[in-house]
């Protein structure tokens, strides 16, 4: 109780520089311990349920949630705003040419656009995009976003994947916020066209918009679920020690918890 306390008080100061004076309330959902169990699974996962009037964070492992880590493809959607915004991208036509070279994921080896690159997770256009903003430009679109430690340096592949850029998924959950709204410091239609491209699934009247990360030995899943009555907004960390064997279950726990919360429907069978 001492520890969840104190990353509460820890993550309130950081609360009340994103929200104002006051920040939405946490509280331990340790009975989500539960869901997390069932996958074999260690990480944390926290749920911003916006259809209430007051709404507060519920968070599973608190300590973990506002533990600092690389955003991997999650990054994507700031990046795909920032592509944008700096005019790299001129919009969700655009095609990127394969360069040829093959890659470890024969899918990424054909050209693409702004919203199969997206759903593909396909790194090499990411690489391609930060080329050309450069570190930067990069760094004051960041610093304008609010996202995460907001440092774009270092890393062979991507500062994305393996740079210095770091993210709690208490902040992940802060940009989405902002995404949702049309409150970053963005054009309006630039945030709309990427939400637009980041939606995975959708029913009569609800829309599920979400992106997967994955850095090799973590993996996340975030993004919100939005209802006419409010957003209820996510984001799950956890460890993947059997790699891409445990990717799936970045998925399966959150949307297990959602369902629970009737924030998503229940899986069809």
């Amino acid at each position: 109780m001492r520890l969840f306390n104190a990353v509460l008080l820890a993550f309130a100061m950081f609360a009340s520089t994103v929200y104002g004076a006051s920040p939405p309330a946490s509280v331990e959902r340790t009975d989500w311990k539960s869901f997390f169990d069932q996958h074999n699974a260690v990480g944390t996962l926290v749920v911003l349920d916006q259809r209430s009037p007051n709404p507060v964070f519920q968070v599973y492992n608190p300590k973990r949630a506002s533990t600092p880590y690389l955003p991997a493809s999650t990054y994507k959607i700031p990046h795909a705003l920032f592509a944008l915004e700096h005019g790299v991208v001129k919009d969700e036509f655009q095609v990127f040419k394969w360069d040829g070279n093959k890659r470890d994921f024969d899918v990424w080896n054909s050209d693409y656009n702004l919203r199969s690159s997206m759903r593909g997770s396909v790194v090499w256009v990411y690489q391609w995009i930060a080329q050309r903003i450069g570190e930067p430009a990069a760094k004051t679109y960041l610093e304008k976003a609010g996202y995460g430690n907001a440092d774009p340096s270092g890393g062979k592949e991507g500062y994305w994947l393996d740079g210095n850029i770091r993210i709690t998924a208490f902040e992940q959950i802060s940009f989405l916020q902002k995404l949702y709204a049309n409150s970053l410091p963005f054009k309006p239609e630039h945030q709309r066209l990427v939400k637009d491209i980041i939606i995975v699934e959708a029913g009569r009247d609800w829309i599920l918009r979400a992106k997967t990360g994955w850095e090799g030995s973590f993996g996340w899943w975030v993004g919100y679920v939005e209802w006419s009555t409010g957003p209820v907004f996510f984001a799950l960390n956890i460890d993947t020690p059997n790699r891409m064997g445990d990717l799936p279950k970045r998925e399966a726990i959150t949307r297990g918890v959602l369902q629970s919360m009737n924030a998503l429907p229940p899986a069809s069978k």
